[in-house]
């Protein structure tokens, strides 16, 4: 093996081995053992791998491949998303660089030019998967618009039309008025903004009075059908069923009661615009208003309002409203006002309500029996508090709006004649057979200009990618899946709708479980964007990215220069050296260390590199088993003597107790405590002690050939056990090594991937060596800390005194010399009677036992107080100024929050280093 580890130089050549090798796919030979399937959520075709994604793969891989190696037949499905907003306005972009669009080219060439861009620069997301590790069934990939899934999306389509499921009527959805287009609520991006809070006078129609209203949005005031007060609001119950001009329209509208409004909102008075605001929308309905769309698809004002303000852009139009308002004395105030305003995700445009013909699902019959799926625990959220969420979302579910005014996507399977007519088929020709007693041969048929939403699809993936509505046997190996894995944030647009279809078209639950996790964010707790200069690339931490390049990557595409500027500074500031490379081990431990059940992750580079470093031991681990084991006697010939000791025999009971522990773990979804217990026992109990506690008897003389080889046969199982352990979150490290230790250990195999998880067995526990080795451990620690706290020097023997030692004390004190004299420096052990005189000396208590160890001629007690004089003066001098800091008010106040928490920090660190200083120099002047 190379003295270094080079994650990049194993990475590529692994997963590329095991691609060729078909080893994702389920095993053919095993359909008669238990299945587990996994659907990868699709990501979008034109995305690239962003955190999020890279979390919820390690979770997805590391469940699938664990599930492999406990010999279930095992599918982790991938497939991509066709995106229907996004993949248009990537081709529309090429397009209009090229001087052209796509209503030059016409609809049949634009979808072919969709097509070709899909298959030359669609993969990238795929190939990004690759260096994650995942193991998914690229023989099986999917496609949210291949002819399969294009197929189920309309035969669902026609079956819920044919049920009354399915209807086109008018209705107010979220419009995007660039894109020209409805979207969901996913798409809308609300974020905090500066605004006004507009009032204006209400004249009464009969000339009493006026009345006060506010609103964030002047212009829809050319759309209102109504004020609304609340019923019991005494200053206005005399008006409810009156009328009030509306201004500019000269328009008599009405005054309506309606406990939706506030009365200690603003006046108690609201104006309502059914067309133009869904709670308005819905009180319009509660009251039979009419609903007057003032809008165009981009915005502009139409026919609806006065002449003045038709054609107008609807920020321009704000302005003429509030003018004309204040001309005519009925602009009463402008509040400022901080308000949360909706853009579209793609766009960037002001979101608009909007009034228009759309085709919906029914969602209130296909929710109820989903409801009842969590209820009776078919699906069980993990955590289990998602369900509230879940089940207030169910409970209250509006109609769905499936269409989409786009070109890319599943076209809406409806034609229209020429009198308007809808007829629903899976094609032309079924309609006209459909609906022979209707239509003449010779009737022209129009298709429906629309696509259907890209969550209409993606709601039938656990089925449709399986092959359905063909009865096939992937459907009766891998149908209900076994678990989700998905965010929070797609509850309700994805995983009820999965569940909702699922029931509907299967007659059964998609999956057993769901796994909700939580959003990465930056070591500090904030939402990673671009805006903010904080978002990390998994790739990048990967394949590691130098500084220039970092800076141009973070700041390219950003079009004020304050931003460019401060996002420079930042990256500048932080990655002063770029980012190195990790691994995708080091990257996939991280994120399963990560993996606790709570809702958000703190992603902190410090991690990743400290992951590193345990990708470093266990690569240094092997090379030392390598080492010692290659061409040596490892007890494979099983008529030759063995002998264990202590330590091999300690080492196999903590291991069966971290398989015990690992599987209970990644079967709780606890991927954190998993990494825990896998990092605990290779770190500390096989690199740091057993590894040590070894080396007496492969390198001394002292040990027979039966302890030689019983040690052997231990090093090597216990690490080809170990690399199995680990290989569901490391895949490639545990690969490279296990190739190289598994001929040692007898293990045959092409692939580590391919070899049986470990099964604890409790027969194997060993109580007595456990307490052997522990009471080792004490004694050679309480060694080390005398060492430490004194300042001896590492090589310098120690001789060593013992009060209090009993019998068994004794015995292992002899039993363990070897080891007390390479890993704690002993050159002799005394024992004190209980009537001995101790000479000055460092103490440390193992058990009941006192161990001393005299200073007389270890240390130069003088020198050593000049030096701790020395560090208690540097160390009261920093106190002094960091405390100065932090007692200035104008630092505190003005300092950014992060400069002043690590001040706080370091604060405490010296505190602490100076109490134990001076404790050190107490124990030193004693002597």
């Amino acid at each position: 093996m190379d003295k270094q580890f080079d994650p990049r130089a194993i990475e590529t050549k692994w997963y590329e081995c095991w691609e060729a090798g078909g080893h994702f796919a389920p095993r053919a030979d095993r359909k008669d053992t238990p299945s587990y399937a996994i659907m990868i959520p699709p990501p979008n075709v034109t995305g690239s791998l962003h955190m999020g994604h890279a979390f919820q793969d390690t979770v997805m891989d590391a469940l699938t491949r664990y599930q492999r190696m406990r010999g279930c037949r095992t599918l982790w499905q991938p497939g991509t998303d066709h995106a229907g907003i996004a993949t248009q306005m990537v081709v529309e972009r090429q397009l209009a660089a090229e001087g052209s669009s796509r209503h030059e080219l016409g609809r049949e060439a634009f979808v072919d030019r969709v097509w070709q861009w899909k298959a030359e620069s669609g993969g990238h997301i795929t190939r990004q998967l690759r260096r994650m590790g995942a193991s998914v069934d690229w023989s099986r990939e999917r496609f949210t618009m291949d002819e399969g899934l294009s197929t189920a999306v309309r035969e669902v389509f026609v079956r819920l039309f044919d049920e009354g499921l399915i209807y086109r009527g008018k209705r107010l959805v979220n419009w995007d008025p660039v894109l020209h287009t409805a979207i969901s609520d996913l798409e809308v991006i609300s974020e905090e903004e500066n605004g006004h809070f507009w009032h204006f006078r209400y004249p009464l129609a009969d000339g009493s009075g006026t009345l006060s209203v506010a609103t964030t949005r002047p212009e829809t005031m050319l759309g209102d059908t109504a004020v609304a007060v609340h019923p019991d609001d005494e200053r206005y119950q005399h008006l409810i069923g009156k009328t009030v001009r509306l201004p500019l329209v000269n328009r008599d509208i009405p005054i309506v009661a309606d406990t939706y409004v506030d009365p200690e909102l603003g006046s108690g008075c609201v104006k309502i615009t059914p067309a133009h605001d869904f709670n308005d929308y819905a009180l319009g309905e509660r009251h039979d208003l009419p609903k007057i769309n003032i809008f165009n698809e981009d915005a502009t004002l139409n026919d609806a309002v006065p002449t003045a303000y038709r054609g107008l852009e609807r920020f321009e139009a704000r302005k003429r409203v509030v003018a004309d308002l204040d001309a005519l004395g009925l602009l009463e105030r402008v509040d400022d006002h901080k308000l949360m305003v909706p853009r579209g995700d793609r766009s960037g445009s002001v979101i608009e309500p909007y009034l228009t013909d759309q085709w919906f699902v029914r969602a209130a019959p296909l929710a109820d029996p989903a409801i009842k799926a969590v209820e009776d625990g078919r699906i069980r959220f993990v955590p289990g508090n998602w369900d509230k969420t879940y089940f207030e979302w169910m409970k209250n579910i509006e109609d769905w709006c499936i269409s989409r005014q786009l070109w890319w996507g599943h076209r809406i399977p409806a034609w229209y004649d020429d009198a308007g007519n809808v007829y629903v088929g899976r094609s032309e020709a079924e309609v006209r057979e459909r609906h022979a007693d209707r239509l003449a041969t010779d009737t022209p048929l129009t298709q429906d200009e629309d696509v259907l939403d890209t969550w209409f699809s993606s709601a039938l993936w656990p089925f449709s990618t399986l092959g359905w509505p063909g009865n096939t046997e992937a459907l009766e190996h891998f149908y209900p899946t076994s678990v989700l894995v998905t965010g929070f944030d797609i509850i309700f647009f994805w995983v009820a709708r999965m569940i909702m279809m699922g029931l509907k078209f299967m007659d059964d639950v998609p999956f057993a479980e769901v796994y909700v996790h939580g959003l990465v964010r930056d070591a500090d707790g904030q939402k990673m964007s671009k805006s903010k200069g904080n978002v990390l690339d998994p790739i990048d931490l990967i394949d590691g990215i130098d500084l220039e390049s970092l800076v141009a990557k973070r700041t390219s595409g950003l079009m004020q220069p304050h931003l460019r500027d401060r996002i420079e500074k930042t990256t500048r500031r932080h990655f002063p050296d770029g980012i190195p490379a990790y691994g995708t081990d080091a990257l996939r431990f991280t994120f399963a260390s990560l993996a606790s059940q709570g809702r958000d992750i703190r992603f902190d580079l410090g991690r990743v590199e400290g992951y590193r470093n345990f990708c470093n031991k266990l690569w240094n681990a092997a090379r030392f088993v390598l080492m010692n084991t290659e061409g040596a006697d490892t007890g494979l010939d099983t008529d030759a003597a063995i002998e264990l000791s202590w330590a091999d025999r300690w080492i196999a009971s903590r291991l069966q107790r971290t398989e015990a522990d690992v599987i209970r773990h990644i079967e709780a979804y606890r991927f954190d405590l998993a990494a825990q217990a896998l990092y605990e026992f290779v770190w500390h109990h096989y690199c740091d002690w057993y590894l040590e506690l070894i080396k007496p008897v492969l390198q001394g003389d002292h040990a027979t050939a039966a302890e030689q080889r019983g040690t052997r046969r231990t090093l090597v199982r216990v690490l080809e056990t170990t690399l199995r352990l680990l290989h569901p979150i490391m895949p490639f490290i545990t690969e490279e090594i296990w190739q190289r230790i598994a001929p040692l250990a007898g293990r045959e195999g092409d692939t580590l991937m391919r070899q049986p998880f470990p099964v604890p067995d409790p027969d194997r526990i060993d109580a007595e060596a456990e307490t052997e080795i522990e009471w080792l451990q004490t004694v050679i620690l309480g060694l080390r800390q005398i060492r430490g706290e004194m300042d001896i020097a590492p090589r310098k023997p120690l001789p060593v005194l013992t009060q209090g030692a009993e019998t068994g004390d004794r015995e292992r004190l002899d039993r363990h010399w070897p080891a007390l004299t390479f890993l704690a420096g002993v050159e002799s052990i005394a024992h004190l009677g209980p009537d001995d005189d101790a000479p000055d000396a460092a103490t440390a208590l193992a058990g009941r036992m006192k161990l001393l160890v005299p200073m007389a001629g270890l240390i130069d007690k003088d020198a050593e107080l000049a030096r701790l004089d020395k560090r208690l003066a540097q160390l009261d001098k920093e106190q002094a100024s960091v405390r100065g800091k932090l007692d200035n008010p104008n630092f505190v106040d003005k300092a950014p929050a992060d400069v002043v928490d690590k001040t706080r920090g370091r604060l405490s660190e010296i505190d602490a280093a100076l109490a134990e200083l001076r404790s050190q120099r107490e124990r030193v002047a004693a002597l």
